[in-house]
């Protein structure tokens, strides 16, 4: 195929060997397929900072850090050079989140290297020469549902120690390879300690988790993973190792989370009334 723009100058340089297809185009990047030496890997070209959702950027945003003050000035008066700034600062975001999960041993893409705004990482396959389906476009057995489930609860639990939050887990950015999930995606990762909608993100996210595979095996959607897990975390009692039961006790819960549960119902509620929206677009009702 025609090699895109911003590719070219990545095979001029011997990084890309050949584009081979576009995998996904989305409101965040173009994905594709490129050949490098003997490999099949991914390349993730970012949209520019004007063609995606700058006010939902901003609740992400909060609590990522700046080193340079002027560069901080700057992006908080959106002055001409800020916007510049901020955009290098949500690419970089997705790069630094992915360097770090990998290293945390959470499965997600492996990354190999972020050039001229273009990400090449691991293309993740099935395992039978295709690439890996999405989630979304699967249908579970009861058995895999409960096993992919607890992989994700535990890959929640990993990210969330190594400090981050994906913020908008869900199926349609989880690949299944031949090793089970792989999360993707995560330009809009969250710093759990610094983001003040963190235990919302987190809850949020493990609540997407348990609506998908509770179609497949229907006891899971008793579960309350995010609140127990969130809980842990809040109280420095989260670790790798902790069991986890699945199960809140919300009469015992403290002022504070009282307070955030409240969020969190109307956040599921929003959420819900999402889902409804794009069902009734999907079936031609609106």
């Amino acid at each position: 195929m025609k090699t895109p723009k911003r590719l070219q100058s990545l095979m001029d340089d011997g990084l890309i060997n050949e584009v081979v297809n576009e995998l996904k185009s989305g409101k965040e990047a173009q994905v594709y397929v490129v050949r490098c030496g003997d490999e099949l890997r991914c390349a993730k070209v970012f949209r520019e900072a004007n063609k995606r959702g700058f006010k939902q950027a901003v609740q992400y945003q909060e609590g990522r850090k700046v080193r340079n003050s002027r560069r901080a000035r700057a992006m908080a008066k959106r002055t001409r050079y800020g916007q510049k700034e901020q955009e290098a600062a949500w690419l970089n975001a997705e790069v630094d989140a992915l360097y770090k999960l990998s290293d945390a041993g959470v499965r997600v893409p492996r990354p190999m290297g972020f050039v001229d705004g273009v990400l090449l990482m691991e293309l993740v396959g099935d395992g039978e020469g295709n690439v890996a389906p999405r989630l979304d476009d699967m249908t579970l057995s009861p058995e895999q549902a409960r096993a992919f489930h607890a992989r994700m609860i535990s890959e929640v639990v990993r990210m969330l120690d190594a400090g981050l939050i994906h913020g908008d887990l869900s199926e349609f950015n989880v690949l299944v390879g031949p090793d089970g999930p792989v999360i993707i995606d995560l330009p809009q990762a969250v710093n759990a300690a610094h983001n003040n909608s963190a235990a919302m993100m987190l809850i949020r996210d493990v609540d997407n988790m348990r609506r998908y595979f509770g179609r497949f095996a229907p006891e899971l959607l008793d579960t309350e993973y995010g609140l127990e897990i969130w809980s842990l975390y809040a109280a420095g009692l989260l670790s790798l190792d902790a069991e986890l039961s699945g199960r809140f006790d919300r009469d015992r819960a403290s002022v504070d989370m009282g307070d955030l549960l409240a969020v969190i119902e109307a956040s599921r509620e929003e959420e819900q009334e999402r889902l409804e929206r794009e069902q009734a677009w999907r079936d031609g009702d609106i």
